[in-house]
């Protein structure tokens, strides 16, 4: 008889056994799920234009092309003004708002009233495009300067354009130095996770050669 018992109880531990190593696995399980649930579903990875000799990378890192690109991308389309410069320029900075930060984007619309009420603005077109052998590619050091992890500093040589109707009114090669800055904060808004933090100086009058340079009050 106490040999039946023996082994019912046996039975019974590892019953037990069992069950608590089930509770266990279903932990576990919710805890893996509640991980991968909460795991970013996008990641943005820098990587360079260049592929041909590989590149191995910190996810979080940004390259100094990606850098200048951004910055170019987005001072270009705030400076495409098609139709109207009154409406356009303003239109610009609002569209492009998360890609500004806060300060910048203050800045640049307090700009856009000044410039409207002094008559800059009215029925101007306007674009901006890059001197030819003054890109990134040319001279990659001196187009981006690293100031931190977070902070860059691009100087774009640039050619403004502005026409009053038929009439072209402006045609200035102009040096800028703009400030960007890490801001991951929407992805959605901002895949870049970069914003534009207006300029570091005021921006230069340039002339063909590297070293001909004057200061130029307006943008």
């Amino acid at each position: 008889m106490s040999r039946f018992k023996n082994e019912v109880s046996h039975l019974q531990a590892h019953v037990r056994t069992l069950r608590l190593g089930g509770a266990a696995l279903l932990l576990i399980s919710l805890l893996l799920a509640i991980g991968w649930w909460s795991a970013p579903r996008d990641m943005t990875v820098h990587i360079p234009p260049d592929l041909r000799s590989g590149s191995v990378r910190k996810w979080w890192d940004v390259p100094p092309s990606t850098v200048y690109a951004f910055a170019f991308y987005i001072f270009q389309q705030l400076n495409r003004w098609p139709n109207n410069g009154e409406d356009d320029y303003p239109r610009n900075i609002r569209a492009l708002s998360n890609y500004l930060t806060p300060a910048c984007r203050a800045f640049l619309l307090d700009e856009s009233t000044r410039r409207r009420d002094s008559g800059e603005l009215r029925q101007r077109v306007r674009g901006v495009y890059e001197i030819l052998g003054r890109g990134y590619g040319d001279n990659p050091m001196a187009r981006v300067k690293v100031v931190s992890d977070d902070d860059w500093i691009v100087t774009l040589d640039l050619t403004a354009d502005e026409y009053y109707g038929a009439e072209q009114v402006k045609r200035a090669l102009v040096r800028y130095s703009l400030k960007v800055a890490r801001r991951d904060i929407d992805p959605e808004r901002n895949p870049f996770g970069l914003a534009l933090d207006c300029y570091s100086q005021a921006p230069q009058r340039i002339g063909r050669s590297p070293d001909d340079t004057n200061e130029e009050p307006s943008s």
